[in-house]
């Protein structure tokens, strides 16, 4: 029996294995490939039973599946026999013993398989093995290929499709695992209605399968409804996925399908991340995924076949040292020899991009916005205003996350989870990530009344979004973005209204931060901000608290040590150390009242699941209320040469004007300029729109969005 290669054609592998040997990008890949099959490779083969989640069994299982993967391609590039004889005795393993695991006690909400606590994984282990099994099936027996079908592939594809077929046409990330596993297989073992299935749904209706998945998860702009974590996640099998539909049903037009839809998304999981590579962590997420992870260099290799290059891809190639084992991964890999030929090829630098949701784009944005100092150093400012992420989704719309110098310097918790760490409930999410990480008081925002968003409740949530109000890069001194979440507390609107502004006093871009809440009858407003480091100055008296309390009872506060807290009237300043720089925070709220408020996280916390992490928040009472923040980044610290300059910075206060439905206006002071700011509150507004707002008997007018002015101190204005 002749069996074909999913991925692979015969010329496309005699192009491949010229690579071999070479120092290309491809030629270091299948070179770094081999090393590592070569290793496992000396280990016993193992497929063991049941275990924890994150465990042995669930990695060996795992491991299995990544070098079959490895394996049978390597076979077909290499022509060396154990290659394709690993993937055979391994399978006939599996073979032997997958129908004899009963299925794995279900601990959560999600369905489980033979092998792994939940289908996701198992799912995972087909698409792969399917693959390498494409590669090898030629030169196996018919005993042996009828033995791999039959107790392996054929039972996976009953329990993907018929015992859990309610999970199948999931729209999740599960799910385009799901359909990528099952079409994969049904192409490996010559059942092609299963690749039908996966592509158009169960029941043909839209409702479920690939072209579904990838129309209602991601947004014209590209944008994931997970987040970035999830993205990174997704993008592997929705781009091996999308390569097997084009090699096999070209007439859906896959790299053409939804307005590029594929490519579309490619640019914006990449356009999501930190200078540093690694990802924001929006919604549930680890706060250590980056842009080398196997999927994004699959994800970057497709985007160069089928969509183009530039000097940002090859920026990409030449961070990740390596390329998708497949021609795809061939057209970066000789793309960028020819280019690094003519010429140096330079880090990505991403632009300032707003990633619009929903399926189609009206469900809000994501703002990323990049300055760049003096030094080159890149500053980036990450606001959530759209949707609520599904299960996965955190409290926070209005969001924000600042990043420079190299850290995440308003910071993000990301999930509470200990992956693969089996005495943390198998590595699976802690109830501390629905008590305290997705809750709004753990995030850089607004908490009213220590209440949550919605509710914490995750069907409110999904039926509300942000409204954007602007979001201008344009210039080169300031950039800014702003949005409206009127939805989100009971009686409640909000707006936030955030800006860098490159000022020739400054080292680098200062953050400004306007949020500002209406509604009926006085409340507690509690402007929380999670950072790390050792504080170093402040300009108000507290009193820190030799015996410790929490900071309230629930909605994430009952996991909050009060640790110091003290009051503040006017503009409370709060400097901290973090690596080598010093920030300094100035804050003020139009309320006449104020309490800075120092947290640390690990009360209620018996099992120490929580990270232990330091927060502050300024706390004001009153009606409606605009808080007005800036945030410099200053200075240099290096303990090893005991060196220390500018340690203090150069912005002094904070001032607010006056704010009303029809705009805000702020004052900031440096040691030698006033820079003064304001900007539009009305929904509805454009570029030409008018403002005039009269504060103190002075008249301030503008049109669009914002102004600002930065002068002399002690001029005249």
């Amino acid at each position: 029996m002749k069996t074909q290669p999913i991925l692979l054609t015969d010329t496309e592998v005699e192009l491949l294995r010229k690579e071999v040997g070479k120092p290309s990008l491809l030629g270091k890949s299948i070179e770094k490939h081999c090393k590592e099959l070569d290793a496992f490779m000396r280990l016993p083969l193992d497929v063991p039973d049941h275990g924890e989640a994150g465990g042995y069994e669930h990695n060996r299982h795992k491991q299995n599946y990544t070098y079959m993967n490895l394996a049978g391609r390597l076979f077909l590039i290499t022509q060396e026999e154990k290659y394709a004889q690993f993937v055979k005795d391994l399978l006939a393993i599996y073979a032997e013993k997958y129908l004899t695991f009963d299925f794995h006690e279900q601990k959560n909400t999600n369905p489980t398989g033979r092998l792994f606590h939940q289908i996701l994984n198992e799912h995972c282990w087909l698409m792969f093995a399917s693959l390498a099994y494409s590669c090898v099936a030629s030169t196996m027996t018919d005993a042996e290929r009828e033995q791999v079908i039959t107790r392996i592939f054929e039972p996976m594809l009953d329990m993907f499709t018929v015992k859990y077929a309610h999970d199948f046409d999931r729209i999740h990330n599960h799910g385009i695992w799901a359909v990528a596993a099952v079409g994969i297989c049904g192409l490996a073992i010559g059942r092609p209605e299963y690749l039908e299935m996966s592509v158009y749904g169960q029941d043909r209706n839209e409702t479920g399968g690939f072209l579904t998945q990838i129309s209602e998860l991601f947004a014209p702009s590209g944008y994931y409804m997970e987040g970035p974590y999830y993205h990174r996640y997704a993008i592997r099998p929705t781009c091996v996925f999308a390569e097997v539909i084009h090699r096999h049903m070209p007439e859906v037009d896959i790299y053409n399908y939804k307005d590029k839809v594929i490519g579309n998304t490619i640019q914006a999981m990449l356009a999501t991340a930190y200078p540093n590579g690694e990802f924001p962590a929006l919604n549930d997420a680890s706060r250590s995924m980056s842009i080398t992870d196997m999927g994004v260099q699959v994800a970057v290799s497709v985007y160069s076949q089928h969509y183009g290059l530039n000097d940002n891809i090859l920026g990409m190639a030449k961070i990740q040292d390596a390329v998708w084992m497949h021609p795809c991964g061939l057209t970066l890999s000789q793309a960028y020899d020819q280019a690094t030929a003519q010429r140096s090829i330079g880090l990505p630098f991403w632009p300032s991009v707003e990633l619009n949701e929903g399926p189609d784009g009206d469900k809000g944005a994501q703002g990323f916005i990049r300055m760049q100092d003096n030094t080159g150093d890149v500053t980036q400012l990450v606001m959530n205003y759209g949707q609520h992420g599904m299960g996965h989704g955190n409290f926070d719309t209005l969001g924000i996350s600042f990043f420079n110098r190299g850290q995440e310097v308003l910071r993000e918790y990301g999930f509470c989870r200990w992956v693969n760490v089996e005495p943390k409930f198998g590595g699976r999410y802690l109830d501390e990530n629905k008590s305290y990480a997705r809750q709004t008081i753990a995030h850089n925002c607004v908490t009213i009344d220590e209440q949550c968003q919605n509710q914490f409740n995750v069907e409110r949530a999904d039926s509300v979004h942000g409204l954007p109000h602007f979001f201008n890069v344009e210039g080169e001194k300031i950039k800014g973005m702003s949005a409206f979440a009127n939805d989100h507390y009971d009686g409640f609107a909000m707006q936030r209204s955030v800006f860098m502004v490159q000022h020739e006093e400054l080292e680098a871009p200062l953050l400004i931060d306007l949020y500002r809440l209406t509604g009926e009858g006085e409340h507690q407003y509690d402007y929380s901000h999670q950072y790390d480091g050792q504080i170093i100055r402040t300009n108000f008296d507290y009193q820190a608290h030799q015996e410790v309390e929490t900071l309230g009872d629930d909605f994430g506060y009952q996991h909050l040590w009060n640790i110091a807290s003290g009051a503040k009237n006017d503009t409370a300043l709060i400097s901290w150390l973090q690596g080598h720089t010093y920030y300094t925070w100035l804050g003020t709220s139009s309320n006449d009242n104020g309490e800075v408020i120092f947290t640390r996280t690990g009360a209620n916390d018996p099992s120490f699941n929580l990270r232990s992490e330091s927060a502050f928040l300024l706390r004001s009472k009153g009606e409606n209320t605009l808080f007005a923040s800036a945030l410099e980044t200053h200075g240099y610290f290096n303990e090893e040469f005991e060196q220390s300059v500018n340690a203090r910075g150069k912005v002094e206060d904070i001032r607010i004007l006056g704010h009303d439905s029809t705009a805000s206006v702020i004052e900031i002071h440096t040691t030698a300029s006033r820079i003064t700011l304001m900007v539009s509150n009305q929904q509805g507004a454009t570029e030409q729109t008018a403002h005039s707002i009269d504060i103190q008997g002075r008249t301030y007018s503008w049109n669009g969005f914002y102004s600002l002015e930065i002068s002399a101190l002690g001029q005249e204005k």
